[in-house]
């Protein structure tokens, strides 16, 4: 299970934004379905939920920023609006000085007022020339463009039918890296509405190729085996080589065993192995001298949420080397300074932060740690650094503050981008809480009802977030995201980072390997009794939700115990001895159980809560997209029909053309709506 929430491309957001029929099938009680938009001859007054899912809306969205090597400008990739204020599936690019001293410019392939997916930005070394992608030319087709940082008109270099992403420039400028799937049907990744199968099924994949083009010409040759997928690639100082994490088979069940290879930049020619990973590998990048690759590896559940140790190894291989052993974080992201230094971005507790490791003594120094949040896009810290080292751009938020592109020295930044100055949550304070349980110490995030009354008790909703490889930070909400919806709609929302989660070492995040359900659990549980020590919540009135590893937590939740009165399970699991022959990347399970299912069917049994359906009492609401990879219908339906078998109160919701991540918005709308709905009838 990948359970939970790479920008590879704009055209991610392009492919699925699309209207789509809604398929729901209703049980007891029936609950209302999403009410029709008002035309302007039938207006309609908002209700404070409508107020909740418009402020959710309203902020502009960044997928990206990049800052010149130079230091001196600043690109980013913001998502645009339609008529009715949700994301359009269109993206942009804008540039402007670092000194935020004039007013940013649009970069684009074309005309400026058409709608586009744009985005994947690139700096070349000398900062003139920037790469970019953008489907101006076929609708939900990429191509590669450079266009010049000074202002004037872009190239376009490719003409090829697939899925490309992650353009980089050699050290030389003469070439760009990218890399691409031919004849690709979807956007890569499990988290993507899954292509049907008809007929005969076999094991068939796109594999995802290195190629270069060459600047000069427009010369296009792909240069990885084609057996071979990509994750991620990093070019060698001297331009001959890429330090390359990739494996063989499937794209997206593979990621779990990918090893780190090299890969000469000539001709095709095969990976030379470089390390095998005893579990995940993110992340490559070589030191500048070309002697040393840096990498990420760790226990990760989901291939864009990235969260271990720092290790080198020499670059022809050898022993790696551990830079961070027994830190109490999770480094998240990294790159090379030109001084021998590694900067990256880590998970300490619920917080965002970036360090340096000097690889020859082990120091390291922090640079800045923050409440709020370093993210965009999917997952992972988004932090562009020039090539000084110090300074850097960034898209931040917090529970309180709407995404904005900053930029400066780290730790010491300006605001560049002022796309949010007029939305305000349209819920209460965050407050970051911690509790001990089974000796360790557990930090979460505790959301506080809009408009709250210290005078009077309200009720609590606990949203386990997925992964379990992730952490919640405070950060301004998708426009997914139902839990806030509930803040706003007067709850208690308790975000708890169990063990299992990102944030305090690899020790905690392995704390659950062969124990899903049972010490992550008894953590949660023991914030529940935290969050009724320090707010006035009313314990006769708590609700549990979460989606994918949360949806599974809600499941299993509900067969442990009956405090809950009532529950929300999104793309959750029900039973693990069925779901390991359903889903699409079953490789995430080896190194949290220890052995497949075939060979050790009873550690996965004592964790699936079918095991323990008919202690279930607890009103439950099971929602999943219809083509999700991940966590399949058949899990849900498996849940809802347990339930409804045994009389207790269900209802199943399933969404047309939906993956793991709901990218419709009248489905988003939907799905809160819904949420709400059902805790409102039995909360209130």
């Amino acid at each position: 299970m990948r359970f939970s929430k790479r920008f590879v491309a704009s055209i991610f957001t392009f492919f699925f934004c699309a209207q789509v029929t809604l398929l729901a099938q209703q049980k007891n009680p029936p609950q209302p379905a999403a009410k029709k938009t008002p035309t302007a001859a039938t207006p309609k007054p908002a209700t404070p939920l409508d107020e909740v899912m418009n402020t959710m809306y309203a902020a502009r969205r960044f997928e990206q920023t990049a800052i010149s090597p130079d230091g001196k400008k600043i690109a980013w990739v913001e998502t645009l609006v339609g008529k009715d204020g949700a994301p359009d599936g269109n993206t942009a690019i804008y540039i402007a000085d670092s000194d935020a001293s004039a007013p940013p410019k649009r970069l684009c392939a074309a005309n400026l007022n058409a709608a586009r997916a744009e985005g994947s930005v690139a700096w070349s070394r000398d900062s003139k020339q920037i790469a970019f992608l953008s489907d101006a030319v076929k609708p939900g087709q990429l191509q590669l463009y450079v266009a010049a940082a000074a202002g004037g008109p872009a190239k376009k270099l490719t003409n090829v039918k697939g899925l490309l992403a992650a353009p980089a420039w050699s050290p030389d400028g003469k070439t760009i890296a990218v890399l691409f799937t031919e004849n690709a049907t979807r956007a890569a990744g499990p988290l993507v509405a899954e292509t049907p199968q008809t007929g005969e099924i076999k094991d068939s994949y796109f594999e995802q190729r290195l190629a270069l083009v060459d600047l000069a010409t427009g010369g296009f040759r792909q240069i990885s085996p084609p057996d071979m997928y990509v994750y991620e690639f990093d070019w060698s100082p001297d331009r001959a080589r890429f330090a390359v994490t990739a494996a063989h088979g499937n794209g997206d069940d593979n990621w779990y065993i990918a090893q780190l290879y090299s890969l000469d930049a000539g001709p095709l020619a095969p990976m030379k192995p470089v390390f095998k990973p005893p579990l995940q590998i993110a992340n490559p990048a070589w030191s500048p001298d070309g002697k040393r690759i840096a990498f990420i590896a760790g226990l990760m559940s989901d291939e864009p949420s990235v969260g271990g140790d720092i290790y080198t190894i020499p670059a022809a291989g050898g022993d790696a080397t551990n830079l961070t052993p027994e830190r109490k974080s999770s480094a998240s992201w990294l790159t090379w300074t030109a001084q021998g230094k590694i900067l990256f971005g880590e998970f300490i507790g619920g917080d965002a932060a970036i360090s340096t490791v000097d690889p020859a003594s082990g120091q390291i120094a922090p640079l800045f740690q923050d409440e709020g949040s370093l993210t965009a896009g999917l997952w992972g810290t988004n932090l562009s650094v020039a090539s000084d080292g110090s300074t850097a751009a960034a898209v931040r938020s917090s529970f309180g503050t709407p995404p904005e592109v900053w930029a400066g020295q780290i730790g010491h930044w300006n605001q560049i981008t002022h796309r949010n100055d007029a939305v305000k949550p349209a819920w209460g304070e965050a407050k970051s809480i911690s509790w001990k349980n089974d000796g360790y110490e557990i930090q979460g995030w505790l959301l506080y009802p809009r408009d709250f009354d210290p005078s009077k008790k309200y009720p609590l909703i606990v949203e386990v977030h997925g992964g379990p490889g992730d952490a919640v930070q405070s950060a301004w909400p998708d426009s997914w995201d139902f839990s806030t919806a509930l803040a706003g709609s007067g709850y208690f929302v308790l975000h708890p980072n169990p063990r299992g989660s990102f944030g305090q070492g690899e020790a905690f995040t392995r704390a659950n390997v062969r124990d899903f359900g049972y010490g992550d659990f008894r953590d949660i549980m023991a914030g529940v009794d935290e969050a009724l020590r320090v707010a006035p919540i009313d314990p006769n009135r708590l609700g549990l939700t979460g989606w994918s590893y949360g949806g599974y937590m809600t499941m299993w939740g509900v067969t442990q115990t009956n405090r809950f009165k009532a529950a929300m399970a999104g793309a959750g699991l029900a039973d693990f001895l069925s779901y390991y022959g359903e889903n699409q990347i079953d490789q995430w399970m080896i190194p949290f159980f220890g052995k497949s299912v075939y060979d050790d069917p009873d550690v996965y049994a004592k964790s699936s809560p079918i095991t323990f359906i008919k202690n279930a009492k607890t009103p439950t609401l099971v929602i999943v997209g219809d083509s999700d990879g991940e966590c399949p219908t058949p899990q849900s339906y498996e849940f809802w029909h347990a339930l409804k078998t045994l009389g207790v109160e269900t209802q199943l919701v399933v969404y047309e053309h939906e993956g793991h991540h709901f990218v419709n918005p009248a489905h988003q709308r939907d799905r809160i709506r819904r949420t709400v709905a059902w805790f409102d009838a039995h909360l209130r």
